[in-house]
């Protein structure tokens, strides 16, 4: 899994798990292929909620990208658990749990070209929300 800023100068951050195991880069002259029309429909809807979204409902969904990002870091993990809630029987999910487990399943299914596409979009449109989630990443390092 890779994402991959806008910026060429900061480094991708979910890697390919081909490639992890080496170290020689892709030929440069390669391009990634489109991303297809059902992922890009789900990347606008993501997109469209993120836009709706609370301060309290980005801070849940940056901590999942996190943990997205660097899934084999206990810390995210352990932060996403607390963000857990078991719904009662007598009250459905809310809207929002609803739109993170679409978010959960659209990404999981993406490649690791749509999923840099998508934080290149949500970077364009959110440059702010996109750095404190690069810091996040950051801040995982060497961290167990």
């Amino acid at each position: 899994m890779s994402l991959e800023p806008s910026s060429s100068s900061t480094p991708l951050l979910f890697s390919s798990p081909v490639l992890a195991g080496t170290s020689d880069p892709p030929p440069a002259s390669s391009s990634p292929p489109p991303v297809s029309y059902i992922t890009s429909q789900e990347m606008k809807c993501v997109l469209h909620w993120f836009a709706s979204w609370s301060g309290p409902q980005r801070e849940r969904f940056l901590q999942d990208l996190v943990t997205k990002a660097v899934p084999g870091k206990l810390q995210p993990l352990l932060d996403g658990l607390e963000q857990l809630s078991v719904s009662g029987p007598d009250r459905p999910p809310r809207i929002f749990e609803c739109q993170l487990r679409l978010w959960d399943q659209w990404f999981h299914s993406w490649e690791e070209q749509e999923r840099n596409a998508f934080v290149g979009q949500l970077e364009a449109s959110e440059p702010d929300f996109v750095a404190r989630f690069y810091q996040a990443v950051a801040a995982t390092s060497g961290k167990d």
